[in-house]
């Protein structure tokens, strides 16, 4: 069980929350985009990052329950500074929209944490007839990186602060179809696996992070990427699993108190990776616990990463 396990070489454990690994940072001066930051990880991390003083904006789908977080998070924090922007990470139009409205406030962007996701739904196209877990967990956050990256190296490059990408990720990316990325059959009805599909797309968000890494670095930019895994964590995401309603969706929810992170535990690695000065300068590394974790030999295949970016370049054209 991970409650006894000891803190890694960051001094942080599963244990550990998002206070206390941002405990002493000031991130005052800096501006953060979450996205997902509603509910879950994602309102914590919004939280945390607005606590330390950075101005937080939060990426949602459902703008009325945004405001809701944007106005507790100020009752909160008084010195807090978070707003709610629509944000559907389905819809390519949506992203776009956002992102130029974003750009177009003259805004500058220190970190971008692609938080939010669904998991293991049912087969679904999105609004640009995209498989639906594919195209909200990695292609609308892909977009939504390239159309914010030259923001972020503006930044980076004015502020002389580096500037950081964090990809939530997840274990599950161990679990893809044989062949990682499905490219030629991405849509394939027939042969959809709900888990595979959900383990394809958090494959694809190591690969992406990686490969923007790799790019970052040949630039020269002052621009870190990495990914994460944020821990099990009992959250809303858990609610396809269970369809209809069983005996073991009740026994899982009796048991997550004592196997699984709390929030405030499951956004620890997200604000520490992006937050941390232990992690100044690293880029294209994967973390689980707030400490550097190991992948599949596939996650770290450079040609399946530099595929992946060109198929998400012709898909978002």
């Amino acid at each position: 069980m991970w409650l006894f396990r000891k803190p890694g070489p960051s001094g942080f454990s599963q244990n550990s929350t998002a206070e206390q690994v941002t405990e002493g940072i000031d991130a005052s001066g800096l501006t953060a985009i979450v996205t997902g930051g509603s509910s879950g990880i994602g309102r914590e991390t919004a939280r945390v990052l607005a606590l330390r003083g950075a101005h937080v904006v939060m990426g949602v789908r459902n703008m009325a329950a945004g405001k809701q977080v944007e106005e507790a998070l100020v009752k909160e924090i008084p010195t807090a500074k978070v707003e709610a922007m629509e944000l559907d990470l389905n819809s390519m139009a949506s992203v776009r929209k956002f992102a130029s409205d974003f750009n177009s406030s003259g805004q500058s962007l220190n970190l971008l944490i692609n938080n939010a996701g669904i998991m293991m739904t049912p087969f679904m196209l999105s609004k640009d007839n995209i498989e639906l877990q594919f195209a909200t967990n990695h292609l609308g956050h892909f977009l939504l990186t390239h159309l914010l990256l030259d923001n972020m190296k503006n930044t980076a490059r004015k502020s002389k602060k580096e500037g950081r990408i964090v990809n939530v990720s997840s274990e599950a990316h161990k679990f893809p179809y044989p062949e990682g990325i499905r490219f030629d059959k991405i849509n394939d009805e027939k042969e959809y696996s709900k888990f595979q599909a959900y383990g394809q797309s958090k494959l694809a968000n190591i690969l992406h992070a990686n490969e923007l890494s790799r790019q970052l670095k040949e630039e020269g930019a002052d621009i870190t990427a990495n990914s994460l895994h944020p821990g099990v964590i009992s959250t809303n995401l858990f609610r396809h699993i269970f369809t209809p309603p069983s005996f073991a969706e009740g026994f899982v929810s009796k048991l997550s108190s004592c196997l699984m992170k709390n929030v405030e535990q499951g956004a620890a690695t997200t604000c520490y990776v992006a937050l941390h000065p232990q992690v100044k300068g690293v880029s294209g590394e994967y973390f689980s616990d707030s400490n550097l974790a190991k992948t599949t030999e596939m996650a770290k295949y450079m040609d399946l990463a530099k595929r992946l970016w060109d198929f998400s370049l012709k898909l978002i054209k």
